[in-house]
């Protein structure tokens, strides 16, 4: 079961996912952020609750990052190893703006010092193993 939910949070919108995001799940997951978009051109994806995640759903992710690239941009939030191993098999975990959790992505941009495409520092990234 997926639940999906949003909030303004300074310059972002916050969208909050729980549950599996799989292939029952992507087309629910992409009409979402798109309609989320539309609210703010920035974007924090909070997935502290994300129980698996697919690969259909990390091209979602990576479509809505792109598209995002030039207005504002996408960052990725709480990710966990385990049920988001996809972003680490792929080695998006590393080119994705990751951060452990939604303030410390907010802290980190300062209202704007992060750039789009621009990765946060290393020791604020996700490690590679669980």
């Amino acid at each position: 079961m997926l639940s999906l939910s949003s909030e303004p949070r300074g310059p972002f919108t916050v969208v909050r996912v729980s549950g599996h995001l799989d292939l029952t799940a992507r087309d629910q997951f992409d009409q979402y952020l798109t309609a989320a978009r539309r609210g703010s051109p920035r974007l924090i994806i909070d997935m502290s609750e994300v129980t698996f995640m697919d690969t259909g759903c990390l091209a979602v992710i990576v479509g809505h990052y792109k598209r995002l690239a030039v207005a504002g941009g996408l960052i990725l939030a709480g990710a966990r190893y385990r049920p988001a191993k996809a972003l680490w098999i792929t080695g998006l975990a590393y080119r994705l703006p990751l951060y452990d959790s939604v303030d410390e992505a907010i802290a980190a941009d300062g209202g704007g010092a992060l750039t789009v495409g621009e990765e946060p520092p290393a020791d604020q990234q996700l490690p590679a193993t669980s």
